[in-house]
């Protein structure tokens, strides 16, 4: 399920960019980039629609993907459903 970015109160939305952004396999190769820059990316890709939050139901988690992989992923379980 689709959270809206715009929904969830700027502490915890700002919380959540940095705890993805600090993940394992984020990193930028060899130019290194600020938590800060990579959470303000984040926030840009989020504004404009490119990724989405995502909750999972199933594993109670919390994720951001790419808006087209999210849709793509849905189109497959609904598919599969069948």
């Amino acid at each position: 399920m689709i959270i809206p970015w715009q929904q969830i109160p700027p502490a915890t939305l700002d919380n959540l960019l940095a705890e993805y952004a600090s993940r394992d396999g984020t990193d930028y190769g060899l130019v290194e980039v600020s938590l800060g820059t990579k959470v303000e990316q984040i926030r840009a890709q989020l504004q404009s629609g490119k990724v989405v939050i995502v909750f999972s139901e199933l594993h109670e988690t919390v994720n951001i993907m790419l808006a087209q992989e999210f849709a793509s992923s849905e189109r497959q379980g609904a598919a599969q459903e069948y």
